[in-house]
């Protein structure tokens, strides 16, 4: 490990896969500019390292044992550290990545990028600036329109509780004796949810709340 310059961006890095966090601690430790001043497998020890070291940025696996990348960023972001949370993933789940950026990282990518563009990116993070790479601009774009969805839908308790019958597969008889109103009234229910969601039948109204989370 080279000596830390007091013109250097000090990175730490965490990830369990150790070929992998090898290979971008070498890199980090080719590049000039950059100094490694740690690594770790776990999150627990990440978040610990981090702590004491205070890098300038922490790159992150999102999935790590111990607690994982999104907890180390929200631990850091509570603590109000002056590091800066990179996410280096191979999960590019739209929630996951709004989630993480939600909580304070200052940037996202792909495993799938090389070496050369996690320095760069590395460098964009220390110097103020949020750095999503493709995949990331992508899901991140479609979490945000998701969300807006589900903030434009309002279920009523008694809608969402039918709902989850619905996605069960029992009929309206058997939902009506369930929930102990009338069959009139669940199908007046249904009525007014497939009207809120936009469908005409079951199938495309359990299809439509999965989309937008509504259902588990």
């Amino acid at each position: 490990m080279k000596e830390v310059s007091r013109q250097s961006t000090t990175v730490f890095v965490a990830d369990d896969h150790p070929v992998y966090r090898e290979g971008i601690a070498r890199a980090i430790d080719a590049c000039g500019g950059l100094d490694l001043v740690g690594q770790a497998g776990d999150g627990i020890d990440a978040l610990e390292e981090i702590r004491r070291l205070s890098p300038d940025v922490a790159v992150l696996d999102l999935h790590m044992p111990g607690c994982d990348g999104l907890a180390v960023v929200r631990a850091l972001t509570a603590e109000g550290s002056t590091t800066r949370a990179m996410i280096l993933s191979a999960a590019t789940d739209q929630d996951a990545i709004y989630d993480v950026i939600l909580a304070g990282a200052a940037g996202f990518l792909s495993k799938d990028v090389t070496r050369a563009d996690v320095c760069i990116a590395i460098k964009s993070v220390a110097r103020g600036e949020t750095v999503f790479g493709r995949h990331a601009q992508g899901g991140l774009a479609s979490a945000i329109r998701r969300r807006a969805e589900v903030s434009a839908v309002r279920l009523t308790s008694r809608e969402q509780e039918i709902l989850t019958f619905v996605a069960a597969g029992l009929s309206a008889p058997t939902i009506a004796q369930q929930m102990h109103l009338s069959p009139a009234t669940v199908k007046t229910h249904l009525g007014t949810l497939y009207q809120k969601l936009g469908v005409s039948d079951r199938a495309a109204a359990v299809a439509v709340a999965m989309r937008l989370g509504l259902l588990s």
